[in-house]
Parts: structure tokens; C-alpha cells; sequence
């Protein structure tokens, strides 16, 4: 009894770590997970291993890794680590226009993994992220930029505000008299570019398939989700279209309200973020999905948010109606949505705007 009591204690200790704990194995995975344990690796941010703004698939990969290894991501603010304390609105206008169709975001990567085949899914699984120690939220003019932000038009002046991460501490000061705690995730997680993405091409290519695709835009492959939930401890898992996976991630938030209204969060950069990717050949997936110790998440993605929203209901009725722990068919699986399903605005300030849907799942009793 005492060693049982000792253990308990020494793991209450590891959960209110919090934050930066590692995130522990959900227990119907721990089988799974030891058996796929694999090596450890370290992927540093440089100019030689991060793009800015794109993802292009004949990019070299920077790191190549078994399905099952761990690796420690470290990540750059945005512009190629352009965005620092004290930069003006000047400055941050001049680096939007410095990459005509590309987006503001560094992207770590590509990662490959071995025995990743289009068709596939990318189970990625999301352990552990420490943030660096500065961050930025900012809106763009709307004098300039009229269609950049839920309220563009009635903020004609840009706005910054620089924050000060403290090592070890959950939450930051606003201002006086206004703290919030900090939910680090990554804005930006990404495989290999879908050649039937309808996104335009870098250069205006129109013709290659496999030409660089903008950080912009969300879609089947991941990238610009801004999905707030994907903190660690969760799990997203993502439909493979190019040999070997190729897994990027930047974009890092330290927080961000459903929505991201503004057209930022709590922008930050991480000393790392750290994955464990699994080469999954037994599932099939048309759009990404994402899990939670809590929760399934299913999105959607479209220029219009009424449409991402049947995107991400379709996706939601599709995942109740194909799930084995209690089968039912697309209707009641359309009726259980309207009853349980939480979708909720992810973001409307990316071209593409998102919808995601959560299911409890605590929805599924055990039998008895």
C-alpha cells in the first residue's frame, strides 16, 4: 500500500507540472505506443531548415525519421524570425508585402517519414511544447488591408502589443488588472501539399501540380488550421498525399480565442514542439481530424464560413456514422450531432475560414 501510495503521489506531481508536462499515453494506446517507440531526434529552426510562407514539396527534407520516433521541433516567429520586440507597424506592413501570395509563417521542415504513402494518414501525436520567451499579438491597418480582420474597416490604424513570456509560468499580464493563462499550440501543422489543392500556386503556375502552395490557406493536408485545441497531449491525424508524409509546423500561438478575430493570436515561437508521428495504413481520411482526452474534433474549411460549416457537419456525421463503438446510421448520426455536436468558429481571418465540430466522448457510455 505505501509503494501504491508513493507512485500516486509522484504522478499527481507530474500533472501539475501542467503546461509543459509531457502529455501521457491515452490507456487504450499505451500498447501501441510501446510498441512504436522509436528514436529520439532534433530538428533546430535556421534559415537552411525553415520557409517562409510556403510549402513546397520539392523542398529537400530536413530530417528523415521512422514512423513512431519522437522529434524535438524548435520553431521561428514569423518572417524568418523578422518579428522581434519592438518592431513597428511600418516594419510589419513591409514584411506582409515582402512575399506576394506566401504567408507571414516560418515553417519548420519537412520531416520525413519512412513507409508514408499517399493514402496513408499521419497520425501525429503532440507531446510536449515549450514556448520561447517573446510574443506579439498585432492587426494589420485596415485603411490597407480592409479584408484582413472580422472588424477590418472600423480599425483603420494598426495595432501592437508585445508581451513577455516567463519560463516555467502559465499565464501573462495583459494589462493591469488583465491576465489570462497561456494554451500554447501550433497554429501551422502540415504533410505534403494535396496536388488537387485549388489554392494558387507560387509564381501564378498553373499548370504543376506540385508547385509551392501558400501557408495561407487550411485545407486537406492541414497547414492554417488555427485549431485551438491542439495543445499537448493531443492527437491530429491527417490524410497523406506525397511520399514520406513531409511534416512541417510553425505558425506557433501561445493562446488564441476561437475565431482569432483580429487576424492574430498570441504569436510566439517554441524551443520546441514535440511529435511523435505514426505512419497509420489502417485508417483512410479525406480531411483531417483531431482528438483530445476529451473530445473528437472534426473540421471544415472554405472561403465561406457557412460552407465550412456543413463541411466540418458532413465530416462530423460521416466520423458518428462509421465509428464501431455504437453503430447507427447517417440519420441518427445527423440527429446526435444536432444534440451533442459543438461546432464552434476556428478562425475567419484566413482566406480559407474553419469550422470545427467537437463531440464528447463522453456521449459513449460503457456498456454495462
Amino acid at each position: 500500500m505505501k509503494r501504491i501510495l508513493v507512485l500516486v503521489a509522484a504522478a499527481v506531481l507530474v500533472l501539475g507540472v501542467g503546461l509543459y508536462a509531457l502529455a501521457q499515453p491515452k490507456a487504450d494506446d499505451k500498447k501501441e505506443m510501446a510498441k512504436s517507440a522509436g528514436k529520439q531526434h532534433r530538428l533546430a529552426a535556421a534559415l537552411e531548415t525553415v520557409q517562409w510562407g510556403w510549402l513546397d514539396p520539392k523542398e529537400p527534407p530536413k530530417l528523415t525519421i521512422d514512423s513512431g520516433d519522437v522529434v524535438s521541433v524548435e520553431t521561428m516567429m514569423h518572417a524568418h524570425d523578422k518579428v522581434r520586440p519592438g518592431i513597428t507597424m511600418d516594419e510589419i506592413v513591409a514584411l506582409r508585402k515582402a512575399n506576394p501570395g506566401g504567408g507571414p509563417h516560418s515553417m519548420t521542415g519537412p520531416i520525413y517519414v519512412n513507409g508514408a504513402e499517399p493514402g496513408d494518414v499521419m497520425e501525429i501525436r503532440i507531446l510536449k511544447i515549450v514556448p520561447k520567451n517573446f510574443a506579439i499579438n498585432f492587426n494589420l491597418p485596415g485603411k490597407d488591408f480592409p479584408t484582413i480582420g472580422a472588424l477590418a474597416s472600423e480599425m483603420p490604424e494598426g495595432f501592437i502589443k508585445f508581451f513577455t513570456l516567463t519560463p516555467g509560468k502559465r499565464s501573462v499580464e495583459f494589462k493591469p488588472g488583465v491576465t489570462f493563462d497561456l494554451a500554447p499550440f501550433p497554429g501551422t501543422l502540415a504533410v505534403g501539399i494535396d496536388p488537387n489543392d485549388p489554392s494558387p500556386r507560387k509564381g501564378g503556375v498553373k499548370d504543376d501540380p506540385m508547385a509551392a502552395v501558400s501557408t495561407l490557406r487550411p485545407w486537406k493536408n492541414g497547414s492554417n488550421m488555427d485549431l485551438n485545441e491542439l495543445q499537448a497531449g493531443s492527437t491530429i491525424y491527417i490524410p497523406v498525399f506525397i511520399k514520406g508524409g513531409l511534416i512541417w509546423t510553425g505558425d506557433s500561438h501561445c493562446r488564441q480565442g476561437n475565431g482569432e478575430v483580429s487576424l492574430t493570436a498570441l504569436e510566439c515561437s517554441y524551443r520546441e514542439i514535440v511529435l511523435q508521428p505514426i505512419v497509420r495504413k489502417d485508417m483512410k481520411l479525406e480531411w483531417p481530424r483531431a482528438e483530445t482526452k476529451t473530445h473528437w474534433i472534426m473540421m471544415g474549411f472554405d472561403e465561406d464560413l457557412n460552407k465550412a460549416m456543413v463541411n466540418a457537419v458532413r465530416e462530423t456525421v460521416d466520423f458518428l456514422s462509421t465509428q464501431k463503438m455504437v453503430p447507427m446510421d447517417r440519420y441518427e448520426a445527423y440527429s446526435l450531432a444536432s444534440m451533442t455536436a459543438d461546432c464552434r468558429v476556428t478562425q475567419v481571418v484566413d482566406v480559407r475560414k474553419g469550422v470545427h465540430c467537437m463531440i464528447a466522448k463522453s456521449v459513449f457510455t460503457k456498456k454495462s
